[in-house]
């Protein structure tokens, strides 16, 4: 994969996300509980009049799907994973969290819809520094970097 855009800040992020996806009905984000499900909630947030969905790791019976309440994108009930895009998640990749690529990959085939998206979500470039940029068939890798600074 090569660089051919780039993007400032968060919101800058989301809106590259929400251009990927202007043409997709359905989205699935796959990704590690307590650490990607806040930001799949927050990719949600921004293609709210899609439908959304939620698997735990590769956990296909874990799928909820992600909808807006009065206290912002949840998970609720019980939701079919297939997808025509499916976004995973960088965390995915990070080896505390022992997600085998080779089941990430036997995931992708049952819940891709032909012709569908494979689009990576992730920071610090996760993907590339497990090597799953080059093992996984991208279509496109969103890879945000975050800096900060602290004040006292």
């Amino acid at each position: 994969m090569r660089e051919v855009e780039k993007f400032n800040g968060l919101n800058g992020n989301l809106m590259a996300f929400k251009e990927e996806v202007a043409d997709a009905d359905k989205v699935t984000f796959v990704g590690i509980p307590g650490v990607c499900s806040p930001f799949a909630e927050l990719f949600a947030y921004v293609i709210r009049d899609k439908e959304s969905v939620f698997v735990s790791k590769t956990d296909l019976d874990s799928a909820r799907k992600i909808e807006r309440t009065s206290l912002g994108m949840q998970f609720t009930e019980e939701a079919d994973p297939s997808s025509t895009v499916v976004a995973l998640l960088g965390g995915l990749s990070m080896p505390q969290y022992e997600v085998e690529l080779e089941d990430v990959q036997k995931m992708l085939k049952n819940i891709l819809k032909p012709d569908g998206k494979i689009i990576g979500l992730c920071y610090m470039g996760m993907f590339e520094k497990a090597g799953w940029d080059n093992k996984i068939d991208f279509d496109c890798i969103i890879n945000g970097v975050l800096n900060g600074e602290i004040y006292k």
